[in-house]
């Protein structure tokens, strides 16, 4: 395990920069539609989701007993954080947060009274900064975890079958290359929610063609990693653009219009997207590849 390399001093200016940064999306299919419009997911059934003025988060009511479930929304990037805690002990797990939304969540966390142990990202992401850098500074305790294979630093380094513990909770690390060499999902004990990061999207995937992407990979680890879960397993993604919220393994595996099909047709839709270059990949990756706090 490496320190979280984090720099105090680039705190103000990281997070001005964070704020002055274009928008920038991973995936293209519903670029236009999200450049145009910001909006809270899951509210309108239509393709075209109402617009959001102020509502930033919505929450979800977890399955299991005594597990305390919120997802959460980042506008600029349509990047869903998820806080998942302990109801009896106050532990808490939080899962790709972002650096512009830092102050909303550090208010929720204290507002429900958690003690947040770990911030976890799914991979190192190209379309925002994490906030896990910055949240250490502010929360005593709190350590930072990532895929060993994502080459970023964290507290912890996460492996196949790793688990999170927080109070009588667990998150497992299922590794799920494709996107990147270093995608995990993270699935509760129960194997009731699956957090799918970029792997597997609500009828859609992460793209394969920058930071180490490779169709197959993507196919073989949707395939072996997630749609060997249950049927019922919610499957929560780290983005849509089209105002999902969540889908099931078993909607995605009759479902997906991408991941339905063979091997040979999904490389083939896979390297003809010719999606734009993420607009924050340059400031991104670098930022986030020392736990969200880059010395600029």
């Amino acid at each position: 395990m490496t320190m979280c390399s984090v720099v105090s001093r680039a705190k103000p200016v990281q997070r001005a920069l964070a704020l002055t940064l274009l928008r920038a999306n991973t995936e293209g299919s519903s670029y236009a539609l999200a450049e145009s419009r910001r909006f809270c997911p899951g509210v309108s059934t239509s393709i075209y989701p109402l617009r959001a003025t102020s509502r930033s988060y919505c929450s979800r009511m977890a399955l299991t007993e005594g597990l305390l479930f919120r997802q959460l929304f980042e506008l600029e990037s349509s990047t869903y954080t998820y806080l998942l805690g302990d109801t009896e002990t106050k532990e808490a797990v939080l899962i790709d947060p972002v650096l512009e939304t830092i102050e909303r969540d550090l208010k929720l966390i204290h507002e429900l009274g958690l003690n947040l142990k770990v911030a976890v990202n799914t991979h190192c992401h190209a379309d925002h900064i994490t906030s896990t850098g910055l949240m250490k500074q502010r929360l005593v305790g709190l350590k930072s975890a990532i895929s060993k294979f994502s080459g970023a630093s964290a507290d912890i380094l996460l492996s196949e079958g790793d688990k999170i513990y927080f109070g009588k909770h667990y998150l497992t690390a299922r590794e799920t290359p494709g996107h990147t060499d270093g995608c995990m999902v993270l699935v509760t004990g129960d194997q009731s929610m699956a957090f799918t990061g970029d792997a597997l999207l609500i009828r859609g995937c992460g793209r394969t063609d920058f930071q180490q992407g490779c169709a197959k990979k993507l196919y073989e680890s949707v395939h072996q990693k997630i749609f060997t879960l249950p049927d019922q397993c919610l499957v929560y993604p780290a983005h849509d653009y089209l105002g999902q919220t969540v889908s099931t393994v078993g909607e995605e595996r009759k479902f997906n219009p991408r991941l339905t099909k063979s091997l040979e047709e999904f490389e083939n839709i896979m390297s003809n997207l010719n999606l734009p270059k993420p607009k924050k990949i340059d400031i991104a990756v670098p930022a986030n590849l020392v736990c969200g706090v880059h010395n600029v």
